[in-house]
C-alpha cells in the first residue's frame, strides 16, 4: 500500500491553472524526483502535500485514509516534514540549537526552567551518527559547509519521527564534494525506511538517488516512470516539450 496517494489534485489561482488533475503514489522506503521546468506545478503540489493550502479539487491519502490539512502544522503532524530550499536555519547557534529550535529541551530547579543543552548535544549527535554525517553538535551553523548545513536540516526533520521527508532543491549553489555529501544523506533516509520527494533540477542527482521520476508541464503530470525505465535525454525532452508524454 502507498504511504502517499495523490488523485485528481487541481489547483486555481483565479483563471490560473496551476495544476490539473494531478495523481502520485509514493511508497515507503522510496526516492521520488518531481521535475518540471520553472512555473511546471512543482512547488504548488509540494505546498499542497505539506498543508500550505488545499487543493481545489483531488484527494490526499495517507497509509489508505484520506486527509485534509488546513496548515502546515496538521502535515507535520501526519509524519510530512519539508526541508526547503532555503534551510531556515540560524548562522548564529550551533548545529544541536538548530535541531531544536522551537522543541527545545528544558530542565526545571525549583520555579526556573533552563535550557538542558547536554541532552540536545546528546540527541543531535545520535541524529548526525545515524546520518553518517561529520556534522558536530556544538559547530556554530555559519562555520558549516552546504553539506553539513543540510544534515542540520535534515536532523531537525528526523525529531519528530516523519514518514515522509520532501527535499527542495538540496543541492542548489554548493561544490561537487557538498552534493555527494547530500546525496549520501538522502540514501540514509531511504535506508530508514523512510520515503522522498526530491525536488531537483540536477538530472545527474535524480538519476543518482531515485526509484521514480514524476515530470510536471504547465501543470500536468506529463511522465511517471521507474529511473530505469527513462533516460535523461528523454526527462530534458518531457520537460521543455519536445516530448508530450510519456
Amino acid at each position: 500500500m502507498s504511504i502517499l496517494q495523490l488523485t485528481g489534485i487541481t489547483k486555481n489561482f483565479g483563471g490560473i491553472h496551476a495544476l490539473s488533475g494531478v495523481d502520485l503514489d509514493l511508497e515507503r522506503g522510496q526516492v521520488l524526483g518531481l521535475m518540471g521546468d520553472n512555473g511546471a506545478g512543482k512547488s504548488t503540489l509540494i505546498k499542497i502535500i505539506a498543508g500550505s493550502f488545499p487543493p481545489t479539487t483531488g484527494t490526499i491519502s495517507l497509509d489508505g485514509k484520506m486527509v485534509t490539512f488546513g496548515r502546515p502544522r496538521e502535515a507535520r503532524d501526519a509524519g510530512i516534514e519539508v526541508v526547503h530550499q532555503d534551510l531556515a536555519l540560524c548562522d548564529n547557534l550551533t548545529a544541536s540549537m538548530n535541531v531544536f529550535l522551537g522543541r527545545e529541551i528544558e530542565r526545571k530547579v525549583g520555579p526556573f526552567r533552563f535550557l538542558n543543552r547536554a541532552a540536545m548535544n546528546e540527541k543531535s549527535a545520535e541524529l548526525f551518527a545515524d546520518l553518517k554525517s561529520e556534522t558536530r553538535p556544538k559547530d556554530l551553523v555559519r562555520q558549516m559547509s552546504g553539506g553539513q548545513r543540510q544534515a542540520v536540516a535534515i536532523a531537525r526533520t528526523r525529531l519528530s519521527k516523519p514518514n515522509i521527508v520532501i527535499m527542495d532543491e538540496p543541492t542548489a549553489a554548493i561544490s561537487v564534494r557538498q552534493v555527494a555529501e547530500v546525496l549520501d544523506l538522502i540514501r540514509r533516509l531511504k535506508d530508514a525506511g523512510l520515503a522522498v520527494i526530491l525536488i531537483s533540477h540536477r538530472m545527474p542527482d535524480v538519476f543518482s538517488v531515485c526509484d521514480r521520476v514524476v515530470v510536471l508541464r504547465r501543470g500536468t503530470k506529463v511522465a511517471d516512470k521507474p529511473i530505469g525505465q527513462t533516460s535523461p535525454e528523454e526527462v530534458t525532452g518531457l520537460i521543455i516539450g519536445a516530448i508530450e508524454i510519456a
